[in-house]
This record gives structure tokens, C-alpha cells and sequence, in this order.
């Protein structure tokens, strides 16, 4: 029975990731600001640690917490976006996003890494996002922390290609959870939009995981515009993102 570890576990996609572990046997520890996160805990009788990762205290914590039992399975999957013109976004707001999606990912990934790679085992799984594949007009500083995300776990998959540890991107699309309405979105034609199951997306991701893939994105839409991305000019993405993400008037 592998200790599991799931950030942003009480809603979306981290709920469902955590399901599955259960459902696999796995012991859990979710984390989670989130005030829902003691009822799911419950209901999954898993061990919930309610720490804020965009502080350098809730991470202390989260670590501190952890030093008592090998993680074997790594689920960074907290984070938050933010809509709206880059310019009329909140200063704390923004310093949010780059805490939890960046800051709070990266220095979980850093301190719980070497403990798998000294003893030669371990899966890590980053929610990254297709958003992080192009500029985000009307969500540039989400879009940017997600490319960050994209580029850290792809990049320590290689690092790490020898270490008995996998390192997997989940790059999801738009999907069906409370992002667009904490990100100030729902006015916009992407939050109006159908979406993706997260039931669907977390399993393409578990799989993918325990299988040690670098990569992978769910739903064939989802894969064309990713792969759109990557060869059309930022320009072009920014523009197709504007007219999806731009509140309506």
C-alpha cells in the first residue's frame, strides 16, 4: 500500500485523482486550502492536511508533515487561474496564481523529489494544462505559470530518466470543475463552453502515470490544439485565446 500525496485534492481534477488511489489501495494524504477538503478526507479515509502551498509556511508544513513516511506516488495537481486583462488583475491576485502554480509546485517537486531518487523509486505526476502552450490573452499570468509547469515536469523526466523515478505532464483542456468560476470566467465563451469530464481527465492521467509517460493530453480536440500550438505563431494563439477568453461585453 504506496503513500499517495495529492495537492489541490477537494475538488476537480485532484478529487478525482485521489478516488482513484483509493480505489487502488493506496494510503492518502491530500492537501488542500480548500474547506471542503475535511469532507472529502473523510469519505475517502484518507489523512487531510489543510496547509495553503502558495505560502513558504504551508510548505513547511506539508514537508515537515511528510518526513515520517516515504512518498511513493506525487500528484502535483494545486493551482488557480485568473481571467481578465493583465492590467486590471488585482496585484495579490497575480502574487496567488505564481505562489500556488509555480512557487508551491516547484519547491514540493524539489523537496520531495530526492527522497524517491534515493531510493530508486517513485512516480510524480504535474497537472500541467494545453493553456501553457500558448499565450493567455485575458489569462496571461494562468497561461504562463501552466508553460512553466509543462516545461519543469518535462524537463526532470529526463533528469530523472535514469532514477528508477517517472515524471509525467497531464495537459488538460477545458474542463468541467470550479476554475472558470474562481478565475472570474464565466462570462466568457471558454467558461460557457462544454468541457471535459475530470473523471476522465484524472484517469487519463493516473494511467499515464503508472505507465511512466512523459506526456499526456486527453481528447482528440485537445490534442490538435496543442499540437496547433506548437507550430503556428504565438501571435496566431493569442489571438484564437483573446476571442475565447475575452469577457463579454
Amino acid at each position: 500500500m504506496a503513500l499517495a500525496v495529492i495537492t489541490g485534492a477537494a475538488t476537480g481534477i485532484g478529487l478525482e485523482l485521489a478516488r482513484l488511489c483509493a480505489a487502488d489501495g493506496h494510503r492518502l494524504v491530500l492537501i488542500d486550502r480548500d474547506p471542503r477538503l475535511a469532507a472529502v478526507a473523510d469519505a475517502l479515509s484518507a489523512e487531510a492536511l489543510p496547509f495553503d502551498l502558495a505560502t513558504l509556511e504551508g510548505i513547511d508544513a506539508v514537508c515537515a508533515h511528510l518526513e515520517r513516511e516515504p512518498v511513493e506516488l506525487l500528484f502535483l495537481n494545486a493551482g488557480r487561474g485568473l481571467g481578465h486583462a493583465f492590467l486590471d488583475q488585482p496585484e495579490d491576485e497575480i502574487l496567488d496564481v505564481l505562489d500556488t502554480n509555480v512557487i508551491g509546485t516547484a519547491l514540493l517537486a524539489r523537496r520531495l523529489g530526492p527522497g524517491m531518487v534515493a531510493r530508486g523509486t517513485g512516480r510524480i505526476l504535474f497537472t500541467g494544462s494545453i493553456a501553457g502552450t500558448m499565450p493567455g490573452t485575458f489569462q496571461a499570468v494562468y497561461n504562463a505559470t501552466k508553460s512553466f509547469v509543462n516545461s519543469l515536469a518535462v524537463a526532470m523526466a529526463h533528469e530523472l530518466r535514469d532514477s528508477g523515478v517517472t515524471v509525467t505532464c497531464l495537459m488538460p483542456g477545458p474542463t468541467d470543475t470550479a476554475f472558470y468560476e474562481r478565475a472570474g470566467l464565466l462570462d466568457t465563451k471558454v467558461g460557457q463552453a462544454d468541457k471535459d469530464d475530470p473523471a476522465e481527465v484524472a484517469k487519463a492521467g493516473y494511467d499515464a502515470m503508472l505507465k511512466g509517460r512523459e506526456q499526456v493530453t486527453p481528447g482528440l480536440a485537445n490534442k490538435i490544439q496543442s499540437t496547433a500550438a506548437e507550430i503556428l505563431p504565438a501571435g496566431v494563439g493569442a489571438e484564437m485565446h483573446r476571442k475565447m477568453a475575452e469577457p463579454r461585453e
